[in-house]
C-alpha cells in the first residue's frame, strides 16, 4: 500500500478523554472514544485508537505503511500548567536579580485587596550568577563559570534536570547564556531553555516568565512525543501549536504547546461553523478537566500575551480563555 492509499489520523488527547478520528481515501470517517488514561487496559489513548480503527490485534507493532500521518491536538501541557505537574525547574538569574521574576510587573489586578497574594512561581530553585553585561554587549563583570558549575551541580543532585537560564540584555547579548548552557549540558541537564533562544524580548520579567514556562512544560510534552514514536516509528507525526498551526513533533516545545488542544477545538468549531453559514460564533468546550471558551467573528483572534492558571506568557496564541474547571471537577462549598 503507498502512503497515499494510506489512513490519515486526527486526534484529540484531552484530560480525561481522548478522540480518534480514521480518515480513508474515498471512505467514510471512523471515530472512537477511549479514557485518555487507563493503565489496566493500554499504555496510550490515542496508539490504542489507532490500533483499534486499523483493526490490529494484540500488541504487535503497527506497520508504519498503513498510517499517512498523525494530526494531533493535546492538553497535556496545559493540564501539566493548570495541576502543577511539569519538570522540577531551577531558574538561572543574574546575582542580585534572585526575586526579579517572583516582583514581577507589580501589576495589581484587584486594587482594593488588602492582602496581595502572588501567584505561585513554578520554577522551585533560583541560582544567581556573577557576570553581567551592559545594554551594549561590553563585559561589565566576567561570568564566575566555576561559581554557576558549583550550584549547577548542587542542583542537578538535588534531582532538577530542567534548567530556564534569564540574564540581563541576552535577548541582544547571549554570550554568557551560551556559556551558562554549556556548563549544565556537562552537568547533566536535560532540559536547558536559554531565554534567548526560547523568547528574544528586552524586557527580562516577560522574556523569563515565558522561558520558565518552556523549561517546566517542554519536558513532559517531549517524554509523550517519545512514547509516540517508540509506537509509530517513521510515521510523520504533527501537533496543534497554540497559534493555531501546526508543528513537526519534533519541533514542538512547551511554550507553543500551552493550548494546543483548545486551537485545536477553536479551528475545528471555525470550520463547522462556516459549513454551516455562520461567521460569528462563541466557542464553549468543555472537557473533563478544563474548559475553553473563543470568539471568532470572520478572523482568528490572535495575542502575543497571556496569562494561563497564573502564568504570564509572551508567544503569540489564539485569544482563548481557559479555566481549570471541567465537566470531571469537584466544587465544593466552604
Amino acid at each position: 500500500m503507498g502512503r497515499d492509499q494510506a489512513t490519515e489520523f486526527w486526534i484529540d488527547r484531552g484530560g480525561t478523554f481522548t478522540d480518534i478520528i480514521a480518515a480513508r481515501p474515498e471512505e467514510a470517517l471512523q471515530t472512537m472514544k477511549l479514557l485518555s488514561e487507563n493503565p489496566d487496559q493500554y499504555a496510550d489513548a490515542a496508539v490504542e485508537g489507532i490500533r483499534r480503527l486499523l483493526g490490529l490485534e494484540g500488541n504487535r507493532p503497527i506497520p508504519p505503511e498503513l498510517i499517512r500521518s498523525v494530526k494531533m491536538g493535546t492538553t497535556v501541557a496545559t493540564n501539566a500548567l493548570l495541576e502543577r505537574k511539569g519538570e522540577p525547574t531551577v531558574v538561572v538569574l543574574n546575582k542580585g536579580l534572585r526575586d526579579v521574576l517572583q516582583i514581577g510587573t507589580q501589576q495589581r489586578p484587584r486594587l482594593f485587596d488588602l492582602e496581595i497574594k502572588p501567584p505561585l512561581q513554578v520554577y522551585e530553585r533560583t541560582v544567581e550568577v556573577s557576570g553581567r553585561l551592559s545594554v551594549e554587549g561590553i563585559e561589565l563583570e566576567p561570568l564566575d563559570e566555576q561559581q554557576a558549575e558549583h550550584d549547577l551541580r548542587s542542583a542537578f543532585a538535588a534531582g532538577f534536570r530542567a534548567v530556564a537560564i534569564v540574564l540581563m540584555h541576552s535577548f541582544r547579548f547571549p554570550q554568557h547564556e551560551l556559556r551558562i548552557a554549556d556548563i549544565a549540558r556537562r552537568v547533566g541537564f536535560t532540559q536547558i531553555s536559554p531565554s534567548h533562544e526560547v523568547s528574544q524580548l528586552i524586557k527580562i520579567v516577560p522574556r523569563g516568565e515565558t522561558t520558565v514556562v518552556d523549561a517546566y512544560l517542554s519536558p513532559v510534552l517531549h517524554r509523550y512525543v517519545g512514547r509516540l514514536h517508540q509506537a509509530l516509528p517513521q510515521v510523520p507525526i504533527y501537533f496543534m501549536q497554540s497559534n493555531g498551526g501546526l508543528a513537526s513533533a519534533a519541533l514542538l516545545c512547551g511554550k507553543d504547546a500551552i493550548l494546543s488542544g483548545p486551537a485545536g477545538g477553536m479551528v475545528g468549531a471555525v470550520k463547522a461553523a462556516e459549513k454551516a453559514g455562520f461567521q460569528k460564533i462563541v466557542g464553549f468546550d468543555m472537557g473533563g478537566t478544563s474548559t475553553d471558551v473563543t470568539h471568532f467573528a470572520g478572523q482568528y483572534e490572535r495575542r502575543s500575551e497571556s496569562e494561563i492558571a497564573g502564568v504570564h506568557l509572551r508567544v503569540p496564541m489564539l485569544h482563548i480563555h481557559t479555566v481549570a474547571a471541567g465537566g470531571g471537577s469537584i466544587c465544593r462549598f466552604v
